[in-house]
């Protein structure tokens, strides 16, 4: 697996969502990396990781990301929040948790409300066999949909979802099965770690009401809103973003 290391500091894992890679926090990196040591994650079969076979799956991804980092706060985007916060409840040499866009559930139920249905994610499955490319392009729509700065942040997930070549099509159903099937609310409630949400106001994929519920499950969680942010804010609002983590992180024990 590949996990380029930048910067100097306390160490902070990044995970990155549905398709995309660890380039994709370029902007946090340019802002960041003068006070961390960051480790960029690209999750199996993306970016540079693309002929990792480790199947996308919570316990397979987290030991392998563990074991090629150091004790570290662990922060994941989308997707890449799962694999955070797995490893936040199952790993001593996590410090804390940062969930960005995130939540421990990705789909509605009757005591989850404010999630997508579950039909979106079993649409995206099919669409990915007949319109590969159509349907990622589809989903980057999502992403940027809503923000202040849809059509820049749109371009910029354009041009990363092909920086480093296409994502393996195994990868990504993979990663669809994970959003459509995982829920960690449990995990929540003996967390025992510091954690901070952070949600973009104007997502149309995570609702920041659903972060804010799973914020309120996990005792002495942090919740903030990036007032005009989409499901990426750290591209489009990257400073109220950074500025977040570093408060969060300069207040750990």
């Amino acid at each position: 697996m590949h996990i380029e290391v930048v910067g100097n500091g306390p160490a902070v894992v990044l995970i990155h969502g549905w398709a995309l890679h660890g380039g994709v926090f370029a902007p946090l990196v340019d802002r960041l990396a003068a006070h961390y040591q960051l480790h960029l994650v690209d999750l199996p079969g993306h970016g540079f990781s693309h002929d990792d076979a480790t199947p996308l799956r919570l316990p397979h991804v987290v030991n392998a990301i563990a074991a090629a980092t150091p004790p570290a706060v662990w922060c994941g985007w989308s997707l890449g929040g799962l694999f955070a916060l797995h490893a936040a409840a199952t790993l001593p040499q996590v410090r804390a948790l940062v969930m960005i866009a995130a939540t421990p559930r990705f789909v509605r139920g009757d005591d989850w409300p404010h999630a997508v249905e579950p039909a979106v994610f079993e649409q995206f499955g099919q669409d990915l066999a007949q319109d590969y490319r159509g349907t990622l392009e589809r989903f980057l729509a999502l992403d940027a949909m809503g923000s202040e700065h849809a059509r820049q942040e749109l371009r910029t997930l354009r041009e990363m979802l092909i920086a480093r070549g296409e994502p393996a099509a195994r990868a990504l159903q993979e990663g669809l099965r994970l959003l459509e099937t995982t829920d960690l609310r449990g995990a929540l409630a003996g967390l025992g770690k510091p954690s901070l949400w952070l949600a973009g106001a104007r997502d149309r994929l995570v609702s920041a009401r659903a972060m804010q519920a799973a914020a309120a499950l996990s005792p002495g969680a942090q919740a903030h809103a990036v007032a005009q942010g989409g499901h990426a804010p750290f591209l489009g609002h990257t400073d109220q973003v950074a500025t977040q983590l570093q408060h969060f992180v300069a207040g750990l024990p």
